[in-house]
């Protein structure tokens, strides 16, 4: 059984206004743009290609930036590699927050910028910075991508989506300028599997759902891929974590043994907990996809 069918979650749908704007401004900007940095999240590497990322990108240099590197085990981490190059595309990935992967994702948009001026020399213009945009869900980390791309703050990141309301440029070298996007979304999550994925990983807004239902998925997708891929998980991330095993329960079922076992029968409170416990990494290297043949 699916995981929407299980809970219902058809009700996954979050808009707001500033990311319609957002999304009207940017595919503006888009002409103007050399360079596309598309960043998606390593636990979810799937649930965060926006749809219409490809319509929006046409021909234009991509470069695909696979970010929370430090979320995933090592063994997946290869698997995503051979995967999206049997897909033609090169997977660069990073930890936004220390930094690591983010020379690499520098030196793929300055060579882009390197065919480009040789395109403008061949026709007798002058040679200029490459335009790069980044583009993705809210809270997958580009704002941290940019500051470390940058070696400053200069734009506001936080543990939470939609903290970047506004498009605006930033230099990031004499041969590079980002433009700083906020989150963009579908107007409608068709896919209410990715829908709940987004969900339990924080990237998309706490407005759209409801805690109790998201990790009571969380802990039967996790059942299910410790049926299926156990090798690649961390052993019984839950029953380290709580001492309670969750084989035994519905998510429903073990969200309502452990919120009386450890949090006097506050099923809400132990739902927000477990999530958080998710998303810090205090239950160890947890994927939520694997590549589609395995």
């Amino acid at each position: 059984m699916s995981l929407t069918q299980n809970y219902k979650l058809n009700l996954i749908q979050w808009y707001p206004g500033h990311i319609a704007k957002a999304e009207k401004q940017l595919k503006e900007q888009l002409t103007r743009v050399d360079v596309v940095l598309e960043v998606r999240d390593a636990r979810i590497p799937l649930s965060t290609h926006h749809p219409q990322i490809d319509e929006w990108v046409g021909n234009k240099t991509r470069i695909l930036v696979l970010n929370r590197l430090d979320m995933i085990p090592p063994p997946v981490r290869s698997l995503w590699v051979d995967w999206f190059k049997h897909q033609d595309q090169v997977a660069y990935f990073t930890n936004a927050q220390k930094g690591q992967g983010v020379v690499a994702i520098a030196k793929a948009a300055q060579a882009a910028g390197v065919k480009l001026n040789q395109r403008r020399h061949e026709r007798g213009m002058l040679p200029r910075p490459v335009r790069a945009v980044v583009i993705g869900f809210p809270n997958v980390g580009k704002s941290a991508l940019i500051n470390r791309l940058l070696g400053k703050r200069v734009v506001e990141s936080a543990a939470r989506p939609g903290v970047t309301r506004s498009l605006r440029w930033v230099r990031i070298s004499e041969q590079l300028e980002l433009l700083d996007a906020p989150g963009v979304i579908p107007l409608k999550m068709g896919n209410q599997e990715a829908a709940v994925k987004l969900a339990i990983c924080d990237d998309i807004g706490q407005a759209s759902y409801d805690n109790q239902l998201v990790a009571s998925a969380f802990i039967d997708l996790l059942n299910q891929l410790q049926e299926t891929a156990g090798e690649l998980l961390p052993s019984s991330p839950l029953y380290s974590r709580y001492q309670i095993d969750p084989v035994l329960y519905t998510g429903e079922s073990y969200l309502q043994v452990l919120a009386e076992h450890r949090y006097q029968g506050d099923v809400e409170r132990t739902a927000r907990h477990l999530l958080t416990d998710f998303r810090k990494g205090l239950l160890g290297t947890i994927p939520l996809e694997l590549p589609p043949h395995l």
